[in-house]
């Protein structure tokens, strides 16, 4: 009849619903200790700033040495990665057009200088790798060639994304899922290379889909927000306001990215995944930590978080 009072809910249900909800109560619990001990905001910060002061001059001197369709290239994916256009999109093209002046005041003994300084970066995301693994620092001999890989890998990355998103002309859905494919395997790679093989390829698959996919979600909120964002730190605070928005773009992509990583460890770790496959952590010098030892391995962490 209408007008009749709903009556109250059926406690088969409502049971279900304080199960759901101490349930969840219960993961949070598990993975608030867990993103302590990584140290996800000052992780984020960290890298955002070697980004900032090591990777961009590194992409100036590459595109003074490099021929003109390949400046392009790498203007249209980095502009396509921030989101940007209209009139700043135009001084990224010009940044990366400058070439004369760049070329001739540092020299190809500038380029490598910056190449090796831009490391800073491989080596600040090696460590956060390492402490989401809980896993110590590798010997700088065993891992120095490694960072200049991984940086290598990641400019060719870089350059080719902006035919990438728009899938090599097929199309924006083939776009994001080639985003999604590819930012997946590069932090899968990623990890596998900055920690030296010290975890096996399937148990930094859930990481790296986070990363991945978390990354690619905030590029395309970015293409959303980054134009209207620059413009208005512009109108505010001058030339100064869209460094700001670049950095604050920055430090909220590596959040995504760190929080990724961890989430992953922590999945890695699960009873349901170990059921699937065991991971296998090798440390240098000992043999393979078995299941027990890897969740021992994040307790201690989460306590070491915990204490500082």
């Amino acid at each position: 009849m209408a007008g009749t009072a709903a009556g109250p809910a059926p406690p088969h249900r409502s049971g279900a619903v304080r199960r759901a909800a101490a349930r969840l109560w219960t993961t949070a619990g598990r993975l608030l200790p867990a993103l302590l001990a990584v140290n996800v905001v000052e992780g984020a910060v960290r890298l955002a700033a070697q980004a900032f002061i090591a990777v961009l001059p590194l992409l100036m001197a590459v595109a003074a040495f490099a021929p003109r369709s390949v400046q392009e290239l790498l203007a249209d994916s980095v502009s396509t990665v921030l989101g940007v256009r209209g009139d700043t999109l135009e001084e990224v093209r010009r940044t990366f057009h400058a070439t004369g002046t760049t070329r001739d005041t540092a020299g190809a003994a500038g380029l490598v200088l910056t190449l090796v300084s831009a490391t800073a970066f491989s080596r600040a995301l090696q460590a956060v790798c390492e402490r989401c693994w809980s896993l110590p620092r590798a010997p700088v001999r065993a891992a120095a060639w490694r960072w200049l890989l991984w940086l290598v890998v990641w400019l060719a990355v870089l350059l080719v994304q902006a035919p990438l998103r728009g899938g090599f002309g097929t199309g924006v859905v083939s776009g994001l899922v080639l985003s999604l494919l590819s930012a997946t395997l590069l932090w899968w790679w990623t990890q596998h290379l900055l920690l030296g093989g010290r975890v096996d390829w399937r148990s930094l698959l859930p990481g790296s889909v986070l990363a991945g996919a978390g990354s690619v979600a905030l590029s395309r909120v970015a293409e959303l927000m980054m134009p209207t964002a620059m413009r208005r730190s512009f109108d505010e605070f001058g030339p100064l306001g869209p460094v700001f928005t670049f950095l604050s773009w920055l430090i909220a992509v590596f959040l995504v990215a760190v929080t990724g990583l961890a989430l992953g460890r922590w999945i890695a770790a699960s009873a349901w995944f170990a059921a699937l496959h065991p991971p296998r952590v090798r440390p240098p010098g000992t043999g393979v930590r078995t299941m027990k030892a890897v969740g021992d391995g994040r307790r201690a962490s989460a306590r070491d978080g915990g204490a500082t």
